[in-house]
Parts: C-alpha cells; structure tokens; sequence
C-alpha cells in the first residue's frame, strides 16, 4: 500500500486518490512522486475502474515540493538535478497520459507543483476558498516542468501574467484562465462533487476512454488524416458492443447497463 496515497474505490468504479500528507499540505516529495506515477500508471488496465478522482486529504490540495525534499537537492549537481526533475515529469506524464478519465477535486490550495497536478486532470473543481499560485519565481526557481501542461490549459498570456510574479490568484481567476472548470461555494462543495462524478458515470466506460483518445490524436495527426481517423472512430464505436447498448437503450427509452444508479 502506498505509503503517501489514501486509495478508496466504490462498486460503481470510481477510483479515488488522495493526496495524503495534510500536516505538510499535501507536499510531495521523490517517494510521494513515485507513489503517484506507479497508481497511474496501472490503472488503464483495471476494468473495475470508470472514473478515477484526485484530491488531497485535510484542508490543502497540494502545496507543491516539500521544504525538506527541496532542502536535501540544494547541495546537487546540475546531472543529479536533471536525474531527479526527470522523475517529476514522469509523474505528470503518466497523469497526462492516462486514459481514465480524471476528475480534480482540489479540496485547497494549490500552489506550484501542486498545479501542476490540477492542470493534468480531465474535468477540475474546487471551491471559493481555494487559491492557487506558480510561486517558483518567489523562490529563484521556475515551473519549468508543469509548464507544458498549465500553458496548454491557460495560455502564453496567463502564463506570462502569473509564472513571473509568483503572485497568487483566486478560484475565480483560476476558472476565468482555464484551469478551473467549477468553483463551488464551500458549504456545497460535497454535493456538487457527488452530482458530478454521477453525470462522469453516465458515460459509457469504453466512450469515455475512446473520447479522451479522440482529442489527444486530433491534435497530432496531420490536417488530411483527420477526417478518415475520425470516420473509422465513430463507425468502430457504433458497432461495439457498448454503442449498440447505448443506441437500443435511447430507441427503446430505457438507461444504458452501465449506469446502475439512477
């Protein structure tokens, strides 16, 4: 069991992931880092698992690299820095890359690489209360690693705004930059969290994998493949065993066998 992760899993597939050290705000250090990069990367082969949410245990979701951890590399090579930053982005590369789809529920702050972790999530949450900040420019550092992941969420002109001063920003401005899909109010953040794991749920499970594939290759193939790749996607899914279900559950008005609670 990891030793950082809280791991919880409910019998309608929903995998959930907490970060787990609330007394440092959820910071991770290189164990946390491997912990996390292990869970992700062996989920796409679990098939008791629809929907995987990531959160952090206590009042923080995560404060980013632990003071500690920081404090043991000061004394590094630049290769043995290399070395160890290579670990981190294949943390946030196995998120990434993960075809499950990801629900963030950041329960609070994140700050630096704690961002890093909401921008790699599918659909992100959080509430009024929650702020969040790429604070590495405050400590001579830059969000190098998580930056290709953030910018492709929020854009140069956001990321020019914030990565230079370090300046913290509120949920609101998080979900004005793209970061953020929801900002919930605190006191209804729980409801909310359930009601949108259940409209997660409604999908089908295999459509939801074959929807997140669809957007990732649309962006790398070129121009004329595009449309033969997304015909073959669609006629595939049609003839599956899961499009056949869902097309005769709406012609004969009746839910769809994967949705069990509702």
């Amino acid at each position: 069991m990891p030793k950082y992760l809280k791991i919880e899993i409910t019998k309608d597939g929903v995998y959930k992931i907490s970060l787990n050290r609330p007394d440092i705000h959820n910071a991770f250090n290189d164990e946390m880092i491997l912990e996390i990069t292990d869970v992700f990367s062996k989920v796409d082969s679990r098939n008791d698992i629809n929907l995987i949410v990531l959160t952090g245990e206590g009042r923080s979701f995560c404060a980013g690299a632990d003071l500690n951890w920081m404090k043991s590399m000061i004394g590094y090579s630049e290769k043995e820095n290399f070395e160890d930053s290579k670990k981190l982005a294949k943390m946030f590369s196995t998120i990434n890359n993960c075809l499950k789809p990801i629900l963030g529920v950041i329960n609070g702050h994140a700050l630096g690489g704690g961002v890093g972790l909401v921008s790699v999530c599918d659909y992100v949450m959080t509430h009024s209360k929650a702020k969040f900040g790429f604070t590495e420019t405050r400590l001579g550092l830059v969000p190098a690693v998580i930056s290709p992941y953030c910018i492709n969420k929020i854009g140069e002109s956001h990321a020019r705004a914030w990565f230079l001063s370090g300046e913290m920003f509120s949920a609101d401005m998080a979900q004005k930059m793209n970061l953020i899909h929801e900002v919930c109010e605190l006191d209804s953040f729980e409801e909310k969290i359930n009601s949108r794991i259940d409209t997660f749920l409604k999908a089908g499970p295999n459509a939801a994998i074959e929807a997140k594939k669809l957007i990732k290759n649309i962006f790398s193939l070129e121009k004329k493949q595009i449309e033969d790749y997304t015909c073959k996607a669609i006629s595939e899914r049609r003839v599956s065993k899961e499009g056949q279900e869902g097309m005769n559950a709406l012609l004969e008005k009746r839910k769809p066998n994967w949705i069990k609670n509702d």
